[in-house]
């Protein structure tokens, strides 16, 4: 299993080996259509985010200070679960090199690890606001849908409904935007990445909260 970061690109996709054959007798009659070709579906792209909103100061700086989070959802983990599935994954390896029993241990190990670092994360829940732009801490997760687990049906589908997205924003970032007219207003400015989806659902449901901000988001492939 190996982990990946949405800084990373992915790498491309491998080509089948060619491999020869005698070249069949040609068919007589009409020629039959050729297939569609099919697509591989692969793992997401990253997209790169900017957002900047802009309007009257006192609304912009109150949602900035309301957007800052620890950047985290606290789900509840079926950790005994993501134990056994660990553990079925390595003893069905063809060439595996651990015993059962090894198997075990490293299935213990994995969820171990897991656990300690799902609870430093969830720690930081409404005390840290080292993330400038949290969805959870604008628009969060029900503690119901969080003790379903991030990828029960349930979870994924409010998520996709009222974030846009099916999982937290990655590497965000503030950016200084251009200067807005009248001296009046102000702007802020963030940048973020997502795993293929724009969260435009969000950005709606913040401005319907804040009617008087004005709010641009631009996807920018990455790649």
């Amino acid at each position: 299993m190996q982990v990946r970061f949405p800084w990373e690109s992915d790498p491309p996709p491998a080509e089948a080996p060619a491999t020869r054959t005698d070249p069949a007798p040609k068919p007589r009659g009409r020629r039959p259509a050729e297939p569609s070709p099919v697509r591989a579906i692969g793992p997401p792209a990253w997209l790169f985010h900017h957002l900047t909103i802009s309007g009257p100061a006192a609304p912009v700086a109150e949602l900035a200070a309301a957007a800052r989070g620890s950047g985290v959802i606290p789900w509840r983990l079926d950790l005994a679960a993501l134990e056994e599935d660990i553990f079925v994954r390595a003893v069905s390896q063809p060439a595996r090199n651990l015993s059962i029993a090894g198997c075990r241990i490293l299935a213990r190990q994995f969820r171990e690890r897991v656990e300690a670092r799902q609870s430093r994360a969830a720690a930081l829940v409404g005390r840290s606001q080292a993330c400038p732009f949290d969805l959870h801490a604008v628009l969060p997760v029900p503690d119901a849908l969080l003790q379903r687990g991030p990828t029960d049906p349930a979870s994924l589908a409010w998520l996709a409904a009222q974030w846009g997205t099916t999982d937290h924003l990655r590497q965000v970032v503030e950016r200084r935007p251009a200067a807005v007219e009248p001296s009046d207003e102000a702007a802020i400015g963030y940048g973020f990445f997502t795993a293929g989806d724009t969260p435009q659902a969000a950005i709606a449901h913040l401005a319907a909260r804040w009617p008087v901000l004005r709010f641009m988001l631009q996807p920018r492939p990455v790649g």
